[in-house]
């Protein structure tokens, strides 16, 4: 039997579809969206970082974190300051580490359910696998 690329591209798009739309239910009853809880994670796994450094560790472009980060400081979830030239520094506020714990156990639960019916043999065999087509797992 042969595996085509197409069949394989989509059951990868499928999970990752049903992952979004799973955590975008439950990070809406804990106030944020996956893209702002993604980029919450970034920043807190991140302080001090640029936005450039953010957007990449988020898939998104520069603009697109911008407005991102914009919209999280209106809300009071983080803090942008002045770094050395041009550079804008991120920081989570407390009440932006408040959401981000929140919304780890969301995320955490949705891939793990997810998961759950490998093995930890096999999560490994995937891990490896999806590694050495797309390059190391940010950990």
């Amino acid at each position: 039997m042969v595996v085509e690329a197409s069949s394989l591209g989509r059951a990868i798009k499928g999970v990752q579809y049903r992952h979004h739309r799973a955590l975008d239910a439950g990070l809406t009853a804990v106030g944020t969206t996956l893209a702002q809880w993604d980029a919450l994670r970034a920043i807190g796994e991140h302080p001090g970082s640029s936005a450039h450094t953010l957007a990449s560790l988020t898939f998104q472009s520069d603009q697109a974190f911008g407005t991102l980060a914009n919209r999280l400081a209106a809300q009071g979830l983080i803090e942008r300051t002045s770094g050395h030239g041009r550079r804008i520094e991120h920081a989570l506020t407390p009440a932006g580490l408040r959401v981000l714990e929140a919304g780890r156990m969301v995320y955490q639960s949705v891939l793990e359910a997810s998961l759950a019916p490998l093995s930890e043999a096999e999560r490994m065999t995937l891990l490896a696998l999806l590694e050495r087509i797309g390059g190391p797992a940010v950990r």
